[in-house]
């Protein structure tokens, strides 16, 4: 019976290995369009699908990071600035799109461009903290897609969004988690409209990678900076320590848990873009398979309780 089983397994994931092995063709004459290629994944990204024949439009924030890619990839690959979080840039950019492509529409938008900061508990932040995640992170990948979203039509193409693990279980506070919920929602809910005119909707669900997302330094200056503007009361609350308790949880923890290898990443964004039947979601990294996507199926209590072991205790908590 349970070599039945096995064999069974074995199988479905062989079947699903050679199904997905085809790739799409004219990669000469696919138009990719990529956000946030500053650096991390959409820079790797950019770079992957240059080396492998499509026409990339890369959009960075920076004038370096535009410069970076220019010096190393071909000249097929465009760069534009680009600030999601701006209509004017949003749909600039967009009228750039429509000009290069032509009739033949645009084969892939890649909603990258995200932030992690400011991240705390929800105590610490105000609304504005909020609201400034959310025009990246969530705001900025409807207001791309939408100014392309005609193009992709066109072309049958594919919509990528990139969420997070984070968007299948809330384990920090703070705007992030919301902010990948929601694309989480827009992608099912775009996914599922998008299917009578032969578009294909994906979702990256990344676990822990070494980017700037999960910089325990730059997220240690973040936390720094929003403990200094809290009310004392809240201070309080917490108490003393739980300021240095907080860093060296992050430089710890994050250094264990995050993983070096982009490519993992990189690679399924690759296939949503090239495989002619990509999977409607992607998983990337044994932390996603093993840990957060099975918690994220528990029982409430059983997450809270694994979650809430592992917290930094508070000077104020009720026992």
């Amino acid at each position: 019976m349970y070599l039945y089983l096995l064999g069974l397994v074995v199988f479905y994931y062989l079947y699903r290995w050679v199904r997905e092995l085809s790739r799409v063709s004219d990669k000469a004459n696919k138009y990719v369009y990529i956000t946030g290629c500053d650096s991390g994944f959409g820079n790797l990204l950019a770079k992957h699908l240059d080396e492998r024949g499509f026409r990339v439009i890369a959009s960075c924030f920076t004038e370096k990071g535009e410069e970076d890619l220019t010096k190393s990839c071909s000249s097929r690959l465009i760069t534009t600035h680009l600030d999601v979080r701006n209509n004017d840039s949003v749909t600039k950019v967009a009228a750039m799109i429509k000009d290069k492509v032509g009739e033949r529409g645009l084969w892939a938008v890649v909603n990258n461009a995200g932030v992690a900061i400011p991240s705390a508990p929800s105590d610490w932040l105000t609304i504005d903290d909020y609201k400034s995640m959310l025009d990246v992170n969530l705001n900025g990948v409807i207001a791309v897609t939408l100014s392309v979203l005609p193009l992709i039509k066109k072309a049958k193409g594919r919509v990528v969004n990139v969420a997070s693990v984070f968007g299948r279980i809330s384990a920090v506070g703070g705007p992030y988690t919301i902010s990948k919920y929601g694309v989480e929602a827009f992608n099912d809910s775009l996914r599922r409209n998008m299917i009578p005119f032969g578009v294909k909707v994906l979702c990256i669900e990344p676990g822990f990678f070494k980017t700037t997302v999960t910089d325990s330094v730059v997220l240690g200056k973040n936390v720094k900076m929003l403990w200094d503007k809290m009310p004392q009361e809240v201070k309080d609350d917490y108490g003393p320590e739980y300021l240095d308790k907080v860093n060296v949880m992050m430089k710890e923890k994050l250094t264990q848990m995050s993983d070096g290898d982009l490519m993992k990443v990189v690679s399924c964004m690759e296939h949503a873009v090239s495989a002619v039947r990509p999977r409607t979601r992607y998983s990337p990294g044994w932390d996603a398979k093993l840990f957060w996507l099975p918690l994220s199926y528990m029982p409430t209590f059983v997450a809270d309780y694994l979650l809430l072991k592992e917290a930094i205790p508070i000077a104020k908590s009720v026992q």
